[in-house]
């Protein structure tokens, strides 16, 4: 008796969707495993070259119906909406790429801008404000710049090196202890803190005139120790193997592995919907396909 292959096809094709399912559900971090396993980070438990296997495309379609569902596998509609989130992952991680690659060069900028607080006791006090005043500035537009995509529902709200960013450059402003051997209390004894409502640095010049015809040696030594640390802050998080560089690698490559085998899943679990962005992730994505290609 002659047996169709047909339902061991179809039955081949559902676990792959299954598993291709499973990772790009969100993980406890609320990232991709999806991403860690092209990147890598699978875990080593388990039959991770059993999973790969299981996710290759088959050369076996059968061919899609005119909705784009591959009528062959036991639940088209699922593997349907499957490839419809792959075809959201591959446009959400083009727009982020494009925006914490951004946030990368910002952090190599702000570097610069802790580099060149050059103050000395030599300097007259309107020197040592414009600096001041010009560090506060561009701090601000990188938080304009970066501020609402890390806000809840932002593009890189979920993304933990931007976070992680945001975070130690803020506590280095915030730090207490610059100073403290001139009996100076970090930048808010200069007038410099964060607003906490903005997000925005902000510099009260009286505080700071105060401080300097009263102690101008404790300013000029704790805004060298800030200037210091917030500039090895920035470095750090730009450093090969640290936040930013691993995770703009890992979602490299995510978008390569979806590029590379897109077409070939669609043809299996069928085209999922289109995707139509629009917002902060639109624009991302034009600038994303403008500087790396479509």
């Amino acid at each position: 008796m002659t047996m169709s292959a047909t339902p061991y096809i179809a039955a081949f094709s559902q676990l792959r969707s299954q598993a291709l399912s499973s990772l790009i559900g969100p993980d406890q971090d609320g990232s991709s495993l999806f991403m860690a396993a092209i990147s890598g980070q699978w875990p080593s438990q388990g039959a991770s070259g059993d999973l790969w296997s299981t996710l290759s495309p088959s050369s076996s379609g059968t061919g899609l119906s005119a909705t784009g569902r591959n009528l062959a596998l036991f639940d088209p509609e699922s593997a349907y909406q499957m490839m419809t989130v792959i075809n959201n992952k591959d446009v959400l991680y083009k727009a982020q790429y494009f925006e914490l690659n951004s946030m990368k060069d910002g952090l190599a900028s702000m570097q610069q801008a802790a580099q060149s607080l050059d103050i000395t006791s030599a300097m007259d006090n309107d020197s040592i404000r414009s600096q001041l005043q010009s560090f506060v500035d561009r701090f601000n537009s990188w938080i304009k710049q970066f501020g609402a995509d890390m806000q809840q529902g932002g593009l890189l709200a979920g993304t933990q090196a931007a976070q992680v960013a945001r975070r130690e450059l803020d506590q280095s402003i915030k730090n207490m202890f610059f100073g403290v051997q001139d009996g100076v209390h970090g930048l808010a004894d200069l007038g410099i803190s964060i607003d906490a409502r903005t997000g925005n640095a902000v510099l009260d010049t009286a505080k700071l005139d105060s401080m300097l015809a009263s102690n101008k040696q404790g300013v000029v030594d704790t805004v060298q120790a800030f200037a210091a640390n917030f500039a090895e802050a920035a470095k750090l998080l730009n450093s090969d193997g640290n936040f930013m560089p691993r995770q703009l690698d890992n979602l490299n490559r995510a978008i390569h592995y979806i590029d590379d085998h897109s077409s070939a899943l669609q043809a299996e679990f069928g085209t999922g919907d289109a995707v139509h962005p629009t917002g902060a992730i639109a624009q991302a994505l034009a600038a994303y396909n403008r500087v790396f290609g479509s």
